[in-house]
């Protein structure tokens, strides 16, 4: 299995190779993150969840959603290489944070916010 430290390294050589490090600046990163974020909201757009449900049963439509996905993580692996976020230490972190914010007794079956709780 590829971890996210290999994956990194792969999208920075990647990068690298291509002479794309001066376009990869964190500003141009998180816009083409959200550019691509939009691209996988595009591809649910107007369906109804039992509507994606089915259509990421068929091959093609999976591949596309699969592709977009892909994009988001790249770039945001990019992301946080390029600006020095360890990004599995902020996810542990931001969880930590949640499990305070949003306690199972208080939120369970919410979609309250925590402010509210």
């Amino acid at each position: 299995m590829t971890d996210i430290e290999d994956l990194t390294a792969r999208i920075r050589e990647f990068a690298a190779a291509r002479a794309w490090q001066r376009f990869h600046t964190p500003k141009n990163l998180a816009m083409a993150l959200a550019g691509e974020a939009g691209e996988l909201l595009a591809e649910l757009q107007w369906l109804s969840d039992e509507e994606i449900t089915a259509a990421l049963s068929e091959q093609d439509a999976r591949d596309r959603v699969s592709m977009e996905v892909a994009d988001v993580f790249m770039y945001l692996l990019r992301f946080a290489d390029v600006t020095g976020i360890d990004l599995a230490q902020a996810t542990l972190d931001k969880m930590a944070r949640n499990e305070l914010r949003y306690p199972a007794d208080k939120s369970r079956g919410k979609s309250t916010k925590h402010d509210r709780l």
